[in-house]
C-alpha cells in the first residue's frame, strides 16, 4: 500500500503518538478510521454507477492500457505486411495499356504532338 511496510507504519504511528498526545490520539485515530471508510464507500458506489451505465460486467483486463505495448503492436503490423507483400505487390500494380510497337517514322493515330 503506497509503498509503505509494518515497519514505516509503526515509526508514523509513534510519530503520531508524540505529536499527538495519548488523550487526542483516539479521536484522529477514530476520524482517520471514518475517512477510510466512506472512500471505500465513493470508490465502490463509482464501481456500481460505471457499471451500470454500461449495462454489462466489466472486464478490467481488457481496460488496462499497460496491455497495449506499442513495440509489439508495431512488429506485428510489420510482420503482416511482410506475410502480404507478395500479393500487395501484384494487386497495387498500376495498370498500363500496352502501345504497339511502331515502325521508324511511324506516328501513334491519337498522338497529340501530331495536330
Amino acid at each position: 500500500m503506497f509503498g509503505l511496510s509494518g515497519e514505516k507504519l509503526l515509526i508514523l504511528g509513534l510519530i503520531a503518538v508524540f505529536i499527538l498526545g495519548p488523550d487526542r490520539l483516539p479521536h484522529y485515530a477514530q476520524q482517520l478510521a471514518r475517512f477510510a471508510k466512506s472512500a471505500k464507500r465513493m470508490a465502490d458506489g463509482a464501481k456500481d454507477q460505471l457499471s451500470n451505465e454500461i449495462g454489462e460486467e466489466l472486464d478490467w483486463k481488457k481496460l488496462d492500457p499497460r496491455q497495449y505495448d506499442p513495440r509489439r503492436i508495431i512488429r506485428e503490423a510489420l510482420a503482416e505486411d511482410v506475410v502480404s507483400a507478395p500479393n500487395a505487390t501484384a494487386l497495387n500494380k498500376p495498370k498500363t495499356q500496352l502501345q504497339p510497337k511502331l515502325a521508324p517514322g511511324e506516328q501513334a493515330p491519337f498522338d497529340s504532338e501530331a495536330t
